[in-house]
C-alpha cells in the first residue's frame, strides 16, 4: 500500500518540488497550501504519477482550518506517515524599528503557530493510528543558526522551530515518531531572485550570492523521508556551497 504524505507550502518552490518526488516515490501526497488551482497544478505536472495525489487548501495560520485539513486526512487515508512542515513566509527585510506589528504577527503566525498546529494534529494522528507512529520533517533555515541583516522576524520564528523539532523529537520516542528538520541555504527560486543581483552582508557591504539547484534540496530531503523509522535525522543543513554562511560576520 502507498505511504500517505502531507506537504504544507505545496503549490511553490520547495514545497512544489520536494512533495511532486514524493508522488514519483510512489507515495500518496496531499498537497497544501492556500490556493487551490496552484496546488492542482503541481499535481497536474505529474503526468501519470498525478493520480496519487489530492489538493486540498488550507491556511496553515488558522488552527481551525488546520484541524480540518486532518480530519479529511483522517477520514480519506486513516492514517499519515510523513509531515513536511515546510509553509512558511519572509518578511522584507528592514531593521527591528521599522517592522510594523502586523509584519511580525504574520511571519509568527505562519512559520510558528503555523508549523506547530501542523506538528501537533500530525503527532495525535500518528500516535493514535495502527501501526503507531510517522515522521514529521520541519523545514527550517540556516537562519535557524545564524541571522542575515533585516531578518529580525523570520530568524527568530527559525530560531523557534528548532526548539519545535528537538523537543517534538523527544517526545514522539515512545510512539515510534521521528520529527527531524532540514535548514536549507540559497536555493535557486523565485523567493531567493534577488540574491543572484546581490543582498545585504554582514559587513554592511551588498554582494551577490551563490545559489544551488533545487534538485539538491530534494534529494536531500527524500533520503530523510526514506529512511526506517528507526532512524532519524535530527538536523542537517543543505546549502549553496560557497555562499557566506560558515564565518558569516
Amino acid at each position: 500500500m502507498s505511504k500517505i504524505a502531507l506537504v504544507t507550502g505545496a503549490s511553490s518552490g520547495i514545497g512544489r518540488a520536494c512533495a511532486q518526488d514524493l508522488l514519483r516515490d510512489g507515495w500518496t501526497v496531499v498537497f497544501t497550501g492556500r490556493r487551490a488551482h496552484a496546488l492542482q497544478a503541481a499535481i497536474d505536472a505529474c503526468g501519470a504519477d498525478a493520480a496519487r495525489g489530492l489538493a486540498l487548501a488550507a491556511d496553515v495560520s488558522k488552527e481551525d482550518e488546520v484541524a480540518a485539513l486532518f480530519s479529511q486526512i483522517r477520514q480519506r487515508f486513516g492514517r499519515l506517515d510523513l509531515l513536511f512542515n515546510n509553509a512558511g513566509v519572509s518578511p522584507r527585510a528592514t531593521t527591528p524599528d521599522d517592522l510594523s506589528g502586523a509584519e511580525w504577527r504574520t511571519a509568527v503566525d505562519v512559520n510558528l503557530h503555523g508549523m506547530f498546529y501542523c506538528l501537533s494534529a500530525a503527532f495525535k494522528l500518528m500516535r493514535e493510528q495502527q501501526p503507531q507512529g510517522g515522521r514529521i520533517i520541519n523545514n527550517g533555515s540556516i537562519s535557524a543558526t545564524a541571522p542575515r541583516p533585516g531578518s529580525i522576524a523570520y530568524t527568530a520564528t527559525k530560531h523557534a522551530v528548532s526548539g519545535l523539532t528537538k523537543t517534538a523529537s523527544l517526545d514522539g520516542r515512545p510512539f515510534d515518531i521521528a520529527v527531524g528538520q532540514i535548514d536549507i541555504g540559497n536555493v535557486a527560486s523565485d523567493m531567493t531572485a534577488r540574491m543572484a543581483v546581490g543582498v545585504p552582508q554582514a559587513d554592511g557591504s551588498v554582494r551577490a550570492e551563490p545559489r544551488m539547484d533545487m534538485s539538491a534540496v530534494v534529494e536531500t530531503f527524500m533520503a530523510m523521508a526514506r529512511l526506517p523509522l528507526t532512524a532519524n535525522v535530527l538536523f542537517t543543513t543543505v546549502m549553496a556551497t560557497k555562499m557566506p554562511f560558515v564565518g558569516r560576520g
